[in-house]
């Protein structure tokens, strides 16, 4: 990694403001263009923060990992086993998100492999994920870790709003 005091760490519960930050401007530097703006214009930390539970000691709960510099939050990954019931031997990568002030350092490809570790750690060999369409950066950035679209899209519901999104699967581990 690009900074020699960040590590990669599992999310506290005292990390719920700083991982929001994080996840509701990457949202709204992301996704503009992709979602409406006046959507992403009233997202707000406090809001996401209340929803996140780091402390879930069940082990079907998400999991989040965060790069972490000091009380800095970079980035987070949150894994999970698999909530499609089409493929229920799968993990799935259910989030990943960097701040945009440090897209391009490496954060992103530390915290994908830190989660697929993870993910082979609790036994899974594959893994899916779900990619906003037209989320070309997103898009690239999968195919460069060896995630390939399978062609099946969807339409989901996230954050109160009607989403498309296409699945990239990905061996963990071999047999």
């Amino acid at each position: 990694m690009p900074y020699s005091e960040m590590q990669i760490r599992l999310a506290q519960t005292e990390d719920a403001m700083a991982v929001a930050r994080v996840h509701v401007r990457s949202w709204q530097v992301a996704y503009r263009g992709l979602l409406p703006d006046d959507y992403l214009d009233q997202l707000r930390p406090e809001d996401r923060a209340a929803k996140y539970n780091f402390a879930d000691p069940n082990p079907q709960a998400p999991k989040t990992l965060v790069a972490a510099e000091g009380s800095l939050i970079h980035g987070f990954a949150t894994t999970m086993p698999s909530r499609d019931s089409n493929l229920p031997d799968h993990a799935e990568l259910a989030a990943l998100y960097v701040h945009p002030d440090q897209w391009g350092r490496g954060i992103g490809a530390a915290l994908i492999a830190a989660a697929r570790g993870s993910l082979v750690q609790q036994g899974f060999r594959t893994a899916y994920l779900w990619v906003l369409a037209g989320n070309t950066r997103a898009d690239r950035f999968y195919q460069i870790d060896g995630w390939q679209p399978t062609g099946e899209h969807r339409t989901d519901t996230v954050w109160g709003i009607a989403v498309n999104e296409s699945r990239y699967l990905r061996m963990l581990a071999s047999s």
